[in-house]
């Protein structure tokens, strides 16, 4: 793997001064050491901006750039990075302050990516953690291919996992101008670069820790708890709403989509708007999918409910 590569790493951060300091320090130990940081501080109250100016002092030959976040919640605070990537940056990747990168992490996903053309996007599963680190398990291993019906209903492409090239990140620059009202930024990309006919890989090796705490702005999906309140969250129609603001974001890029995932997106479009039998049946035309069992069986009923 070419040594000179440049990473550019998005760091999004509000109040993350308590484990701040343990994710820079994995960052240090990547094997791929070529890599730059953009971390964008929003609107702190603890020590996480003062915690990023000590970390760029300390290591004067590390390019460090640290601006103040929009102040419109975690997602538009991502995707304003987008803007501040230097321009000899070949790839990109999303960090969250309260992960830790395994140290092969960059090595590998540039690996990844080094082996295709055109936009690509590379994420995958997680090691669970707690506070302190202590191993909980793993998130679940996604089987089906990623793809534009997946990513309408399903985001697999957690952002702590990201990375994607320079080819992606021009489809999201043209994109991101009209991202209102998103819920999270990572699910987003996962449309906009699929929708686009980028090449999204999923990879089934875990190379980040998910730390699991009392702050996290999104936590693992996968326990039954977990289970049960996305299952009430359903009924109470926040997915419908999810779908609501991405078809709004979607909408105005809809050109950018391939022929055929205009098509898809324009029957699920159209699906949302019909009764019952019009809903299932569109539901079918476009293909849309879930990765798991339980996860398809949820979006039948979503359907059928008119929940989707």
């Amino acid at each position: 793997m070419p040594s000179d590569q440049n990473v550019a790493i998005l760091l999004g951060v509000h109040n993350g001064a308590t484990y701040l300091d343990e994710q820079l320090n994995s960052l240090l130990a990547q094997t791929h050491s070529n890599w730059s940081l953009v971390a964008s501080c929003d609107a702190a109250t603890d020590r996480t901006c003062e915690t990023l100016r000590a970390f760029a002092l300390r290591h004067p030959g590390r390019v460090v750039t640290i601006v103040d976040g929009p102040q419109s919640g975690f997602a538009r605070n991502f995707l304003s990075m987008l803007d501040q990537v230097p321009a000899d940056a070949d790839f990109v990747a999303f960090c969250d302050h309260d992960d830790f990168w395994k140290p092969e992490k960059l090595a590998h996903q540039i690996d990844v990516l080094d082996q295709i053309d055109g936009p690509a996007l590379t994420c995958g599963r997680t090691e669970l953690v707690d506070a302190v680190l202590r191993p909980m398990g793993t998130s679940p291993l996604f089987s089906k291919e990623p793809h534009f019906a997946n990513a309408l209903v399903q985001n697999i492409a957690g952002g702590n996992t990201m990375i994607f090239n320079r080819a992606a990140l021009s489809l999201l620059r043209q994109a991101a101008p009209v991202a209102n009202g998103i819920i999270s930024h990572d699910w987003w990309c996962y449309q906009v670069l699929s929708g686009a006919g980028a090449t999204v890989i999923y990879d089934p090796q875990p190379l980040v820790l998910y730390r699991q705490h009392g702050g996290n702005q999104i936590g693992t999906n996968s326990t039954f708890i977990a289970k049960m309140i996305r299952i009430r969250a359903l009924f109470a129609g926040r997915f419908r709403d999810w779908n609501d603001a991405m078809v709004c974001s979607l909408l105005p890029i809809r050109d950018m989509l391939t022929a055929e995932n205009r098509r898809v997106f324009d029957l699920f479009v159209d699906m949302r708007r019909q009764g019952i039998v019009g809903r299932v049946r569109g539901a079918h035309r476009a293909g849309i999918y879930r990765q798991t069992r339980s996860g398809q069986i949820s979006l039948f009923v979503g359907v059928a409910f008119g929940l989707v």
